[in-house]
């Protein structure tokens, strides 16, 4: 049964090119997005992209595959496991 759950694992890879384009695979779910961040479910954890003028140009979730436009100032990833043991949710933590 665990072979399983590791077959619809995705692979994170994550490209940036001159700070001004994004493209990443293994995404899970877009929890919320600005134009100045832009929280993502990845396969490794939850990510934060931190920048301006940010822009989701692709989303793909049946691939997993997110394309971000604009100037990216930060890459933040956090564990899953860590949001769940604290029995709230990300956003719910997030508009307190």
């Amino acid at each position: 049964m665990e072979e399983l759950t590791n077959v619809n694992k995705r692979a994170h890879k994550l490209m940036l090119n001159n700070r001004r384009t994004c493209n990443l695979t293994g995404v899970n779910d877009v929890l919320s997005f600005d134009e100045n961040e832009i929280i993502l479910e990845t396969e490794q954890g939850m990510l934060m992209i931190k920048g301006n003028e940010l822009h989701v140009s692709r989303l793909t979730l049946d691939k997993g595959e997110v394309d971000v436009d604009g100037r990216v100032d930060s890459f933040t990833y956090s564990e899953q496991a860590g949001i769940g043991a604290k029995g709230e949710s990300l956003l719910a933590r997030l508009f307190k």
